[in-house]
C-alpha cells in the first residue's frame, strides 16, 4: 500500500495512491461509510494504518480500483508526508564510499547518528534553500524507515514488526561548517528546508527485500552515486534496534538511513532521490545568496 500527504484547496491531506492517481482517504470515508483519520501522522500514531492496511488488503483495493474521486497523477501536488514527527534521527556515513568522500574513516562499531529538527522538512517540489552561512552544501539521498509502533529495546529480529514503512529522502548538510569542526554537526544539519522527504509512504508489504534496494543521489538528470542497502554498514533493522535502546521510538518517528553519496547543490539545481520501486523524490535549489543578490539588482534597477 502506498500513501501520501497531497494538497487540495490549501490544505495537506492524507491519501492513498493508487496505478490510476490519489484518492483522499476522506473521499473512502464519504463514499463507503468509514471512519479513518484524513491525516497521515495520524493514521500513523493512532495505530489505524495497521487496520487500513488490512482493510484495503482484504477489500479496499478492489472498491478503490473503480473509485471515481481519483486525482489524477499530473494534478498531484505532494506535500511532506507530515510536518511534526517526534524524532528525525540521521546517519552519518553509513556506506564506506561516502565516508571516503570526506575523507573520513566510516564508524564500524556503532552508527554515526545525529538528531535534526522538524523546522527542516520540506515536501517534493520545494526549494532547498543555500544558506546565507555556507558556501558548500551538499544533498544526499537516502532511504528512510518511518516507525509504526511505539517500541523499547527491541532485537533486529523483532524491527520489522515495529515500522511503518519507507520513504524517500533528501537529506542536507552545510558541509564547509562541518569541516570547521565536527562538533558543528548539529547546526550543519539543521537549517531550514535541509530535510526533504515523501512523497510516498510505503508500506513493507510493496517491498520484496529492503536490502536489495538501491539508493541513487541524482543532479540535473544525472546519475551522481549509486549504492544498494546490503552495503550499509549498519543496516535498517539494526539502525532500529540500536536507535529503541537509545530512546523509545514513537509511531512517526524517522530514521534517514545514509547515503550513497552526497552531492554540492547550486542555485537553479535539481536534485532527486530514487529509489527502486519508489516514485522519486525532486527538489530544485534556491541559494539564498544569489537571491538576495538578484533582488538588490531588481531594486537597484525599478
Amino acid at each position: 500500500m502506498r500513501l501520501a500527504t497531497v494538497k487540495r484547496n490549501g490544505e495537506e491531506k492524507a491519501a492513498v495512491i493508487t496505478k490510476k492517481g490519489a484518492i483522499l482517504v476522506e473521499s473512502i470515508n464519504r463514499n463507503l461509510n468509514l471512519n479513518w483519520s484524513t491525516n497521515l501522522f495520524d493514521l500513523v500514531q493512532s495505530g489505524q494504518l495497521n487496520h487500513l492496511q488490512e482493510w484495503y488488503q482484504a477489500e479496499g483495493e478492489s472498491k478503490l480500483d473503480s473509485f471515481f474521486e481519483v486525482i489524477s497523477n499530473e494534478d498531484i501536488e505532494y506535500g511532506p508526508l507530515y510536518r511534526h514527527p517526534r524524532k528525525i534521527w540521521g546517519i552519518g556515513l553509513n556506506y564506506v564510499e561516502h565516508a571516503s568522500d570526506l575523507s573520513e574513516q566510516a564508524p564500524n562499531k556503532e552508527p554515526a547518528s545525529f538528531m535534526k529538527p522538524d523546522t527542516t522538512i520540506v515536501g517534493p517540489g520545494d526549494h532547498i534553500k543555500v544558506p546565507h552561512q555556507s558556501e558548500r552544501t551538499t544533498a544526499e539521498a537516502e532511504l528512510g524507515i518511518i516507525i509504526g509502533k511505539e517500541c523499547k529495546n527491541v532485537s533486529e529480529d523483532e524491527a520489522p514488526n515495529v515500522i511503518a514503512g519507507f520513504t524517500t529522502i533528501i537529506d542536507m548538510t552545510a558541509e564547509d561548517i562541518l569541516q570547521h569542526n565536527p562538533r558543528y554537526l548539529t547546526r550543519s544539519k539543521s537549517f531550514d528546508s535541509f530535510f526533504s522527504f515523501g512523497p510516498e509512504l510505503v508500506t513493507p508489504d510493496e517491498v520484496d527485500e529492503v536490502l536489495d534496494l538501491n539508493v541513487s543521489t541524482v543532479i540535473n538528470g544525472e546519475l551522481h552515486r549509486k549504492n544498494v542497502v546490503s552495503n550499509m554498514t549498519f543496516r535498517p533493522w539494526d539502525l532500529v534496534s540500536f536507535h529503541s535502546k537509545v530512546m523509545t521510538l514513537l509511531p512517526g518517528d524517522i530514521i534517514s538511513t545514509g547515503t550513497p553519496g552526497a552531492v554540492v547543490i547550486r542555485d537553479g539545481d535539481v536534485v532527486e532521490c530514487q529509489i527502486d520501486g519508489f516514485n522519486k523524490l525532486v527538489n530544485p535549489v534556491k541559494d539564498l545568496k544569489v537571491s538576495s543578490v538578484r533582488e538588490e539588482v531588481e531594486a537597484v534597477n525599478k
